[in-house]
C-alpha cells in the first residue's frame, strides 16, 4: 500500500538522502496518495538528483514516474511535456504501456496525450509477396 511505501521510502532518504530512486517511488506514492506538492517535489528531485546525462536506464525511470507524478496530480500539460521529454531517449515507454496502463487514466482524452499515443501507433505493414 502507498501510505506503507511513503514510510519506508522516508527512512531510506533518511539514510540515503541523494538515493534518487527512493525519492522517486515517494514521489510516485505521495501523488497516488493525493498530496500534490510533496508528489511533485519528491519527484523533481529524482530527476535531478539522477538525469539521464548519468544514468540513461535509471534517469528514464525516474522521468517516467515524474511524468506519472504530474498525470496523478492534475497536472497534464506537465504530464505530457515530461513524456515528450522521456520519449526521445530509449526507455520502456511503449504505445500499449500508454494506451492501457491505468496510470494515464487521468490524461485519457487529452488532445496532448491523445496526439502523443496516436504517434507511437503500430503502422499496419503489407505482407511481402
Amino acid at each position: 500500500n502507498f501510505a506503507e511505501t511513503r514510510t519506508e521510502m522516508g527512512k531510506m532518504i533518511r539514510d540515503q538522502p541523494n538515493f534518487a530512486p527512493a525519492h522517486g517511488v515517494l514521489g510516485l506514492s505521495e501523488a497516488m496518495l493525493g498530496n500534490r506538492e510533496n508528489a511533485t517535489r519528491e519527484s523533481r528531485l529524482a530527476v535531478e538528483l539522477l538525469p539521464t546525462t548519468k544514468d540513461a536506464i535509471n534517469g528514464a525511470l525516474l522521468l517516467e514516474y515524474l511524468a506519472v507524478t504530474y498525470a496523478r496530480t492534475g497536472q497534464r500539460d506537465l504530464a505530457v511535456e515530461t513524456l515528450e521529454r522521456a520519449l526521445k531517449i530509449p526507455s520502456e515507454i511503449s504505445y500499449g504501456y500508454l494506451r492501457l496502463h491505468p496510470f494515464w487514466d487521468p490524461l485519457r482524452g487529452d488532445p496532448g496525450f491523445e496526439n502523443l499515443v496516436a504517434s507511437l501507433a503500430p503502422t499496419e505493414s503489407k505482407p511481402s509477396r
